[in-house]
C-alpha cells in the first residue's frame, strides 16, 4: 500500500520552489484538493480545479470490499457501510489510514477524481495544508515529519484552514474594491461550520487572533447522529450513516420560528386530535440501490398504508418502498447548533459562541468583525442556516451596531480557493514556504515556530 521511498530524492533550495503547488484541505469528512500554479501560468487554477475526495476508508457487508477515498465514489451500495475516519475531532489521529488514502488520491499510477488526474510527484510539488486551530504540538510534528519524511515533498506550508478564507474572494456585494491574488482581506470573522465542529477564527490581514478562537463542539456528525437516533425510533438506520446523511441534506433546515414550526407537526392529544401541516411532514423514501440509487422526499399523505407500500402494494410497477415520516426532526436536529442543551450540552449555542470571540477583541476592532462575518462549510448549506444566525446576532447587539454575514459562493470550497489564489502569488507563497533543505537544516522546531509567525526567513 505505501509508496517505496526514493533513495535520491532532490530537495528544493530556499529560492527555488516548484512550479505547481498541491492546495489540501484535509477535512474530517472530505478531502478538498487540486493544483495552483503562479499567475504567470497560461492556465491558472479555476474553482472546478478542486476535488472532493472522501477522507474515510469504507468497508462494506454486502460486496465484501474495502474502498479508501476516491474508491468509494465506485461504490453501488452504500448500504452497512463500515466507516473509519482518520481525522477525529478535525486533527488527524490515524496517520496510517490518512496515508493510505492520499497514496491512492495523489500518488498512485491511477490516481483520479472524476476523470481529472491528480497524481504528482512530491518531489517536484509544494504543499499547503490545513489544520485545525489550537493543534497540539505533538499533532504538528507528526504531520510535518510524514510531508518531508514520508512523502518527500519539496516545500511545504501548514496553516489553518480558516486563515486561507481571507484569500478568497470576498462574498460581500458591497466590497468595490477587487482584492489581488496572495494579499488576504484586512478584516474577516470566520465561523467554520464542519464535520466534526465549529470554529469561530477572527483574522487580521489573513492572520488569526488566537486569544479570540472559539469552538463549538457540534457539527455535520453530531447532527447525523441525533438524526440517526430519532429514525431509529420507527426505522433502524443505525448502521446506514451514508443514508441519513442524504436525509439531512435533503429535508433538514434551520427554523427561524422555532415555536410555530413545532406546533405544525403536534398531532394533539386523545380529545385534541389536529391535522399535521403537509407543508412541515414529508415522506422520504430510502435507496434500495437497485430501482432508487437516491432517495427522495414528498409531501405526506396520511392515508397511505406504509406497510403494503414495503411490501409493494400500491407502488408503481409494484416495486417495494421504505418510507420514513419526518416531521420535527426535520428542524429540531439542526437547532442543535444555536442551543446544545438539547442534547445536555454545557456550551453556549452559535451565537453566544460567537459574541465570546468578539467580546475577547478590543473594543476598537469589534464592528469591524462584526460588519465582515464570513460563513463556510457544509453544515452551512442548511436551508436558514445564514438568516437565523444574522436575526440572532442583531437581537443581542444594539441596534447601532452593524451586522453583516454572508455565505461563501461555495462553502465547501472556499478554504481551498482562498489557498489557490495565495499559491497564486509566486512571492507571497515564497514567504510563507518550507524547503525540505531548511527542513534538514533547522529542524522540527524552527518549521513550527515558522508556520506560528515566530520565525523569519
Amino acid at each position: 500500500m505505501a509508496r517505496q521511498k526514493s533513495l535520491t530524492t532532490p530537495t528544493l533550495s530556499p529560492n527555488d520552489l516548484a512550479p505547481r503547488t498541491l492546495i489540501l484541505d484535509n477535512g474530517a469528512h472530505t478531502l478538498k484538493a487540486g493544483f495552483s500554479s503562479p499567475l504567470t501560468d497560461p492556465a491558472p487554477a479555476t474553482p472546478s480545479a478542486c476535488h472532493i475526495i472522501p477522507n474515510c476508508i469504507a468497508r462494506s457487508t454486502r460486496d465484501r470490499r474495502t474502498y479508501i477515498g476516491p474508491e468509494l465514489t465506485t461504490c453501488a451500495d452504500y448500504g452497512d457501510l463500515a466507516y473509519r475516519r482518520p481525522v477525529e475531532k478535525g486533527y488527524i489521529v490515524n496517520w496510517e489510514g490518512e496515508k493510505a488514502i492520499w497514496e491512492r488520491s495523489f500518488f498512485s499510477k491511477d490516481a483520479h477524481i472524476d476523470g481529472a488526474g491528480l497524481g504528482c510527484d512530491p518531489a517536484e510539488t509544494n504543499l499547503i495544508l490545513t489544520e485545525a486551530p489550537n493543534a497540539p504540538a505533538s499533532l504538528q510534528r507528526n504531520a510535518d515529519e510524514m510531508v518531508f519524511e514520508e512523502f518527500g515533498f519539496g516545500a511545504y506550508y501548514r496553516t489553518l484552514g480558516s486563515s486561507l478564507n481571507a484569500y478568497a474572494p470576498s462574498p460581500f456585494p458591497s466590497t468595490t474594491t477587487t482584492v489581488p491574488a496572495g494579499v488576504p482581506l484586512e478584516c474577516l470573522l470566520v465561523i467554520d461550520a464542519g464535520y466534526s465542529h465549529t470554529t469561530i477564527t477572527p483574522l487580521h490581514h489573513g492572520r488569526p487572533l488566537q486569544t479570540a478562537i472559539r469552538r463549538l463542539e457540534i457539527g455535520g456528525k453530531t447532527l447525523t447522529n441525533r438524526l440517526k437516533e430519532l429514525i431509529s425510533r420507527t426505522f433502524d438506520v443505525h448502521r446506514e450513516d451514508h443514508i441519513v446523511e442524504e436525509i439531512k441534506e435533503d429535508v433538514c433546515y434551520v427554523s427561524r420560528t422555532f415555536p410555530q414550526d413545532l406546533e405544525k407537526t403536534w398531532k394533539g392529544g386523545r380529545y385534541d386530535g389536529r391535522e399535521l401541516d403537509t407543508g412541515v411532514v414529508v415522506d422520504y423514501v430510502l435507496p434500495d440501490y437497485e430501482h432508487i440509487k437516491r432517495g427522495f422526499y414528498r409531501p405526506h399523505d396520511a392515508h397511505v398504508n406504509l406497510r403494503n407500500r414495503a411490501l409493494g402494494i400500491g407502488t408503481e410497477t409494484g416495486r417495494r418502498e421504505h418510507v420514513v415520516t419526518l416531521g420535527n426532526e426535520r428542524f429540531t436536529v439542526p437547532e442543535l447548533v444555536f442551543t446544545p442543551s438539547d442534547i445536555g450540552m454545557q456550551q453556549a449555542g452559535l451565537c453566544h459562541t460567537v459574541l465570546q470571540s468578539v467580546n475577547a477583541l478590543p473594543e476598537g476592532l469589534r464592528q469591524a468583525y462584526l460588519a465582515n462575518i464570513l460563513v463556510v462549510g457544509g453544515t452551512s448549506l442548511l436551508p436558514g442556516f445564514v438568516e437565523r444566525l444574522e436575526a440572532e446576532l442583531r437581537s443581542a447587539v444594539d441596534e447601532d451596531t452593524v451586522i453583516r454575514v454572508a455565505r461563501a459562493e461555495d462553502p465547501v470550497g472556499n478554504v481551498w480557493s482562498g489557498g489557490a489564489r495565495l499559491a497564486a502569488d509566486e512571492a507571497a507563497v515564497r514567504g510563507v514556504m518550507v524547503t525540505r533543505q531548511e527542513w534538514a537544516e533547522n529542524g522540527e522546531g524552527w518549521v513550527r515556530r515558522r508556520f506560528a509567525g515566530k520565525k523569519g526567513r
